[in-house]
């Protein structure tokens, strides 16, 4: 996990609230697009994608200004990252596609989890449901 942590820090780093606003035009048809995959072996992908999704919602428009903006940063990138069609594994691949979209979100998620859960936890969200632990 180091390597994807450093990653995801690394590539979140160029993720600026331009780029964070022009990602919230786009999310209703991500969002459409992730509840599609299948991945069997990442169950928890699809509603960690939608936890993202929902933060970065949330934080763009102004509802919820608690969020600290590299946590901000990383759940665009993710989202970004998981909707792209060629990551570091293609999603032909049987199935492993998605094993770098999962870790890339899983990545996001465990670096920025204090802020993830308190978020959750005033969204009405299970945080258990949404970590890799549940």
């Amino acid at each position: 996990m180091p390597e994807i942590a450093k990653f995801v820090n690394n590539s979140s780093a160029s993720i600026t609230p331009a780029v964070a606003e022009k990602v919230l035009r786009h999310l209703p048809q991500w969002k459409l697009e992730f509840t599609q995959i299948h991945a069997p072996k990442f169950p928890h992908l699809v509603d960690q994608l939608e936890f993202l999704a929902d933060a970065v919602e949330d934080a763009t428009e102004g509802a919820y200004k608690d969020l600290p903006y590299v946590a901000i940063a990383q759940a665009v990138f993710a989202l970004i990252y998981a909707h792209k069609k060629h990551g570091i594994i293609p999603e032909s691949v049987l199935d492993l596609g998605r094993a770098d979209d999962s870790s890339v979100v899983r990545a996001a998620l465990i670096q920025n989890e204090k802020a993830f859960a308190v978020y959750a936890g005033k969204q009405g969200i299970d945080w258990r449901k949404i970590t890799s632990q549940a």
